[in-house]
């Protein structure tokens, strides 16, 4: 939790993203992640300060377990004086016990996004998924309550001006903006009508661009015309002498012929296939046709 202090930007961890996205399909499969086609809705996870600060803290776990798909666990929300914003005791069940720190007694409207993250553990623990390492393990965390629907909450959570600032988990906002992006255009959601920062509304807006950029790049036939410039010289040459930090690259099978492989834009899996010219392709893991130029 930043409070304060500086906020990062950009796309630091954006590797791990997008591993962890290509992690999620993996794991539970393309008709499982449709299954989460809507988005938690402000209505529900929605925190007065009239409220009962349990009785509400309760209720929206509540709403976040039923989202999940987590029926029969049990989520038991304390408060109490900490560094981080929020921690999970990661047991057997079904009982699982969430502390938050102190200062959303007097922040509530934040309390959702904090529970997002911690309750998505919940959710990974149960699926046995885990990167290893802490930072990360937390950036997959952030990345599958995004992408499957309660991670806008952690964006809005997103506030900063010149005197403060204000930020939940471990993704910058941009790239909490991306993996929404990817969410938007795999599900032709829009999750900025339900944004109340401002900074956060930006911060999508450039995560949604560079999503898009991931369906624009070669051999993707909605490459521009340098990108496919490029890759046909690179073609040329057999490969040699690949543009640094290309999204393809160029093999020989065993019989000698020119294979390209790229990550398919919706589920970051890697793809190879023949360079042949005009194809369609289907990713085998989240099923997208893909139009190539190979």
């Amino acid at each position: 939790m930043t409070n304060g202090g500086p906020v990062e930007h950009g796309y630091p961890h954006l590797e791990t993203v997008r591993a962890a996205i290509t992690a999620l399909y993996r794991r539970l499969s393309y008709d499982t992640v449709r299954t989460f086609a809507g988005s938690v809705v402000p209505a529900d996870v929605a925190f007065s300060d009239l409220d009962d600060l349990h009785l509400g803290a309760q209720r929206v776990a509540r709403e976040l377990v039923r989202h999940y798909g987590l029926p029969d666990a049990r989520i038991i929300v304390s408060f109490r004086e900490m560094t981080h914003a929020a921690s999970v005791e990661l047991a057997a069940g079904p009982e699982y016990f969430v502390e938050l720190n102190d200062r959303f007694r007097t922040h509530r409207r934040d309390i959702g996004a904090a529970l997002a993250h911690e309750i998505m553990h919940v959710y990974l623990h149960r699926l046995d998924l885990s990167f290893p390492g802490t930072r990360d393990n937390e950036i997959l965390t952030d990345t599958a309550a995004t992408y499957l629907g309660a991670g806008w909450l952690l964006l809005d959570a997103f506030r900063e001006d010149g005197a403060s600032s204000q930020k939940l988990g471990y993704l910058t906002p941009e790239e909490f903006g991306y993996v929404l992006g990817k969410r938007a255009l795999l599900f032709g959601e829009d999750p900025s009508v339900w944004f109340t920062s401002a900074q956060a509304y930006t911060a999508y807006g450039k995560g949604l661009a560079e999503a898009r950029r991931d369906g624009e790049r070669p051999p993707l036939t909605a490459a521009g015309w340098a990108g496919r410039r490029r890759y046909a010289r690179e073609r040329r040459q057999g490969g040699e002498g690949s543009a640094p930090g290309a999204p393809y690259s160029f093999s020989a099978d065993g019989e000698g012929r020119l294979r390209v492989s790229f990550p398919c834009p919706t589920c970051l899996q890697r793809i190879r296939v023949p360079v042949k010219g005009r194809v369609r392709v289907r990713c085998g893991l989240c099923r997208t046709v893909l139009e190539c130029d190979t």
